[in-house]
């Protein structure tokens, strides 16, 4: 408890919530306050892509919070010898060799789901999330409380098109993670399972959530 308390923690942009000395209020802030999709609205267009079904949102979930993870880490310890002007290259550089890395072993393992996620993995490089950490967390703070950023803003993606996913699929295929469930009498709605209705999907999660989040206050 003694080393969580002496831990300070910077915040590099004015706008950002001031984070207390505890540590899993860190978590809680990359979890909700700072989460990804209804907090700070960025990796929407994986968001919208891949939540048609419950299998390929976890898997691209898991595949974002590892890179942002390792990137996190990576970046925080090297944050004292890299160069300020270049240090947006080395974001780029590092998310890329760990992009390719996760793409490669996901044509390995799972096949059929690297094929039904097409580009979407090779485009995690260009995430706003990754980019965004790196700069506005890691670069600034220790290992420590980097990797538990980086695990709650993971956690909070992942939530979110885990839910997202799961309306879409069972409303739109009356499935869950393949498996029917619906029974054949009721008739899925055709508009959650094509790209207009991820729009609607995720307009109406961000409402719900914000609405919560207010009512918290």
């Amino acid at each position: 408890m003694a080393e969580e308390a002496s831990v300070q923690l910077k915040v590099p942009r004015k706008g950002y919530r001031l984070f207390k000395t505890k540590t899993w209020m860190v978590f809680i802030e990359g979890l909700w306050h700072n989460n990804p999709i209804f907090g700070m609205v960025l990796g929407i267009c994986s968001t919208l892509a891949v939540t048609n079904l419950m299998a390929n949102a976890l898997v691209m979930s898991l595949a974002v919070t590892i890179i942002l993870i390792v990137n996190s880490l990576v970046i925080s310890l090297l944050r004292h010898v890299i160069p300020e002007r270049v240090r947006m290259v080395t974001y780029m550089l590092v998310i890329s060799t760990l992009v390719i890395t996760v793409d490669q072993t996901l044509k390995i393992f799972v096949p059929d789901i690297s094929r039904a996620l097409g580009p979407y993995v090779a485009l995690i490089i260009t995430n706003c999330i990754l980019m965004g950490r790196a700069e506005a967390y890691a670069i600034n703070n220790p290992p420590y409380v980097t990797v538990i950023d980086a695990v709650g803003v993971g956690f909070g993606y992942t939530f979110s098109l885990m839910v997202i996913a799961f309306f879409r699929e069972i409303l739109g295929f009356g499935s869950l993670f393949g498996i029917r469930v619906l029974p054949d009498s009721i008739t899925p709605m055709a508009l959650l399972s094509v790209p207009p209705g991820a729009f609607f999907a995720l307009g109406t999660f961000i409402l719900v959530i914000n609405v919560i989040r207010n009512r918290g206050k």
